[in-house]
């Protein structure tokens, strides 16, 4: 039975190694994916950080330009009605032309920017150019024979000084808005960047949590087996003490009979060796 018991304690201990072999995996498997976990929030964070840094600069580029919008709508507000008063002054002097100044103005801006942004052939590019001389000449004349009067000349110039600057915060307009659309841009991608490290690192999370719980149930296993040895020891223990207890009682017994053996031989009359003597000290019969 002893025998049986120790085989069945040998088992037990190599399920507890196991147990504790796997749980330590485990352990270290949660420790990863919970270190990856980390690592991707503090990532999603800092996209997070840098999307809302980019949405600021959106937007504060955007007030920006609307303040700029404004501004170069009220200058060319003025600077219509300068040109409308210089149109009228042409009307009441019998000076009409098929297109205003403002109107050969704008349509030269139009072509400018046409050519700077649009592909030409080079016959259709000397084409445009000469017709953007032509006009240009056509406004020189007109301004000329205009600026003869010295009131008209000052309203001439006050316009085109507004209608000059109202371009150049139209530039300023156009630049800023492209700023503000690549802060935008930024914003949209660091935003999907932080989506997709939330992902992850929702399915990190996610696996650290079944490594864990897989490893505290390997843990439960390994208590319960640590619990069984236990068991076991106490039992062996049990069975050894009385195996060594029944044994020496065997022995006690064996050497009291030959000391009575040796101590009939005594009273017989046969002499004892030293052993005998000791033997039969040991039994308390002399």
């Amino acid at each position: 039975m002893l025998n049986e018991l120790i085989e069945k304690r040998k088992k037990i201990l190599e399920e507890s190694e196991q147990h504790k072999t796997r749980r330590n995996e485990l352990n270290a498997q949660a420790s990863k994916f919970a270190a990856e976990r980390n690592t991707l929030n503090t990532g999603t964070r800092e996209f997070v950080e840098e999307a809302q840094k980019n949405k600021e600069l959106r937007d504060s580029n955007n007030n920006e330009v609307q303040r700029l919008k404004e501004q170069r709508n009220d200058l060319n507000n003025q600077a219509n009605v300068l040109f409308e008063e210089v149109e009228v002054f042409k009307k009441q002097h019998g000076n009409v032309k098929t297109r205003s100044i403002k109107e050969l103005q704008k349509q030269i801006e139009y072509l400018d920017f046409k050519q700077q942004t649009e592909v030409f052939t080079v016959d259709q590019e000397r084409e445009l150019i000469e017709k953007i001389k032509q006009m240009k000449e056509s406004m020189r004349e007109q301004e000329a024979e205009l600026e003869q009067n010295k009131e008209i000349k000052t309203k001439l110039g006050q316009a085109k000084d507004q209608r000059r600057m109202a371009s150049d915060l139209h530039a300023k307009v156009t630049e800023l808005a492209e700023i503000a659309q690549n802060h935008h841009d930024q914003m949209v991608e660091y935003y999907r960047k932080a989506d997709k490290s939330r992902e992850e690192a929702d399915e990190m999370h996610k696996k650290f949590v079944e490594a864990q719980e897989a490893a505290d149930a390997e843990h439960k296993y390994f208590i319960q087996c640590q619990k069984e040895l236990r068991d076991y020891d106490k039992v062996i223990s049990g069975l050894r003490k009385k195996s060594k207890k029944t044994k020496i009682g065997k022995e006690q017994k064996a050497v009291r009979k030959e000391a009575e053996r040796i101590f009939k031989q005594f009273r017989e009359g046969e002499k004892l060796t030293t052993d005998d003597i000791l033997l039969l000290q040991r039994s308390k019969l002399i």
